[in-house]
């Protein structure tokens, strides 16, 4: 497979799994992605936004949320977000310490 083709690949399986997330299963938590994966949306954009910055394409943090979550974080949270239960708070915090 030549570098372009795999490039494109790669680029779709980021953008099915973007929607997958973002579309498909907005009610997966943060939180629990964070405790089950060790990743989650957030990881993902912080990613793109270095990404980004590698590429000398100036991104903030704030940005780079926005351009994966098609959205205001802020509005992402508000229409998605539910409070972590004090179990997935405990786990997040052994997890990640």
């Amino acid at each position: 497979m030549d570098d372009q083709t795999q490039i494109e690949l790669e680029a779709a399986a980021f953008r099915r799994l973007q929607k997958h997330l973002m579309e498909d299963r907005p009610d997966a938590q943060n939180i629990d992605m964070m405790n089950l994966a060790g990743f989650c949306r957030n990881c993902l954009s912080r990613w793109y936004q270095e990404a980004a910055n590698e590429r000398g394409i100036p991104m903030t943090k704030d940005e780079g949320r926005a351009a994966f979550y098609g959205m205001p974080f802020d509005e992402w949270k508000a229409k998605h977000q539910t409070d972590a239960s004090p179990e997935a708070k405990e786990a997040f915090k052994t997890s990640h310490s």
